[in-house]
């Protein structure tokens, strides 16, 4: 496997509420994204996600008491009103703690949503590589200020948010540091793509030079990160799970190991596709040049002694031999050796 290259698209593969209340789900989803890749053709062992990302909320500081108290009547629901449904989907931070060891035991970052003041209790037990500001939250400025006293890296995303809001979000968080990430997003579930707005990564890239721009993807299938990365994204987030058909709100619109597979792999792939802004001959391109490219050769069958024209040459392969570029380094010249008709004219054929 080659090394991480300046190409390298860091990506994110998003549990979210997937774990469904699960320890050992989570642990399932992170062996998923840690699952090496492999392009079968060329053999090549291309590297996993590099990391994933569990969201913590703190119920008390989340929802209205009516909305808490609502009933929840849906095929997804894993209690009768909406507040106990969340209850039971949320893992405690020592759960967290025990998906953190595991994760980094599998050598990948881990990154956590926190979705609240009271969320930060976690952080007594470890430090997350990443803090992730959910796209609702970046007008919560004291969320982002107790978040960016941290220190730790922050990833923003901003599928509510227009320029006022990010700039407004970057104003408080860069007033402790300036590790920021800023990922296009579009929170529609899943997004439209008329919504999508790819360009918007060039604005990104364009205006907060600064940062590392990349993309959260809520589209349906790969081809949308994948046009990410082509636009410059140099992150690239995912919802994850181990079945689609699984119970739960986001497992249909998330990725399942088939498509994991297939992102991930093409997403390496077009990392290494890319190269250097030139045009040359590729060494790998050697034997088909010398075997399909044209040379010059006799149309007609030649004697020694004869004076090469430019009435007695035309072109066909291989390309091994003089190309039409080169003619007037033979014409008017002798013939060394008889030649058949459609025979290339090498260099030692003629003086």
């Amino acid at each position: 496997m080659k090394d991480k290259s300046e190409e390298h698209v860091y990506i994110i593969g998003e549990i979210g509420q997937n774990h469904n209340g699960s320890v050992d789900i989570a642990k399932l989803i992170i062996d998923l994204a840690c699952r090496p890749i492999e392009e079968d053709y060329f053999g090549l062992k291309l590297f996993p996600m590099d990391a994933v990302k569990l969201t913590k909320r703190d119920l008390t500081q989340e929802l209205s008491k009516s909305q808490m108290d609502a009933p929840y009547n849906s095929p997804h629901a894993f209690a009768d009103t909406y507040g106990a449904h969340r209850a039971y989907l949320e893992l405690n931070d020592e759960a967290h703690f025990e998906i953190y060891k595991y994760t980094k035991s599998k050598g990948v970052d881990f990154i956590e949503t926190l979705c609240a003041i009271g969320c930060l209790s976690l952080l007594k037990l470890f430090t997350p590589d990443y803090l992730k500001v959910a796209s609702r939250d970046l007008t919560n400025l004291p969320l982002l200020e107790a978040l960016a006293e941290t220190k730790i890296p922050i990833i923003l995303s901003t599928g509510m948010a227009g320029k006022k809001e990010l700039d407004d979000a970057l104003d408080v968080i860069t007033k402790y540091h300036n590790n920021i990430s800023i990922l296009h997003c579009v929170s529609q579930y899943p997004t439209h793509p008329d919504n999508v707005n790819l360009r918007t990564i060039k604005f990104l890239k364009e205006n907060y030079k600064n940062y590392t721009i990349g993309y959260s993807d809520h589209t349906i299938g790969i081809a949308t990160p994948l046009a990410a990365v082509a636009m410059g994204a140099k992150i690239i987030e995912k919802h994850i799970t181990i079945d689609r058909r699984m119970k739960g709100t986001d497992q249909a619109g998330s990725l399942g190991p088939d498509g994991v597979n297939r992102m991930v792999r093409d997403i390496r792939l077009f990392e290494r596709s890319l190269g250097k802004e030139d045009i040359f001959i590729e060494t790998s391109v050697t034997a088909a040049k010398n075997k399909l490219e044209r040379s010059i050769a006799t149309n007609r069958k030649m004697k020694e002694g004869e004076v090469i024209s430019i009435n007695d040459i035309h072109l066909l392969s291989p390309g091994d031999g003089l190309k039409w570029r080169d003619r007037e380094k033979l014409i008017g010249k002798t013939i060394t050796k008889d030649i058949g008709k459609d025979e290339i004219i090498y260099p030692e054929y003629f003086n």
